[in-house]
Parts: C-alpha cells; structure tokens; sequence
C-alpha cells in the first residue's frame, strides 16, 4: 500500500487565508512574488511578428514575439504600441497581442527603436 503524502510532499503553501495565493517558489504573496519578473527570454535577437486568426472566431491579431526584454519593459512596450496603433491588446507571457492587422506599422517603429524585425507567416 503506497505511503500517504504529508503537506511538506505535496510542494508547500498554496493559499494563505491571509494573503490568497502564494508563489510556490519564494513562499511570498502573488501580488508581492519577484522570483519570475526577473526572467528574461532567451533567443536569437530576432523580433517576429506575424498576423493570425486561427481560434479566435474570425478576429485577428497581430503577435510579436522574440523581444529580449525583462516582464515590466516588455509592458511599457505593448502599451506603447496599443496607443501608438490605437487598439487594444494584452502581454501574455513574453508574447505581445496587438489587435488587428497592425503589422506594417508594428514592424516600422520598432526598427525605429532598434529592434532587429522580421515579418512571419503570410
């Protein structure tokens, strides 16, 4: 018959009545975890963006990915470009959505910041 697992083998605290959810890694708080904003992507230096709309009922947009940047620049940086193309879009992990076919105006400013850009897909 297999052992039962004690709290200390299932991984540690989860939630917390007192301050919710906990990061598995640093015990501290979701709202107060630094462990993974200090995470940079590795790559090859390349910036891709491509336009899609697979699974998204027929709504398009335009992915960027390959920035070589730390959580909170690569923030600064998508909302630069949702008010520099004037729509919405989101950060979701270290891939930037922009909404819409975007990808002329993408690619231009940030060559302008000095992002090395290749278009991809069709």
């Amino acid at each position: 018959m297999p052992k039962a697992k004690s709290f200390a083998d299932l991984g540690g605290l989860v939630y917390s009545t007192e301050v919710g959810k906990t990061c598995p890694s640093c015990k501290q708080a979701i709202n107060n975890c630094t462990c993974s904003d200090d995470e940079t992507p590795e790559g090859d230096g390349v910036v891709r963006v491509r336009y899609e709309r697979k699974g998204r009922g027929g709504k398009g947009v335009t992915l960027i990915e390959g920035i070589l940047e730390k959580k909170e620049q690569l923030k600064i940086i998508t909302k630069e470009l949702k008010k520099k193309c004037g729509v919405g879009g989101a950060l979701k992990e270290h891939t930037v959505e922009i909404q819409g076919d975007q990808r002329d105006l993408i690619t231009q400013l940030l060559s302008d910041k000095g992002y090395t850009v290749k278009r991809s897909g069709g």
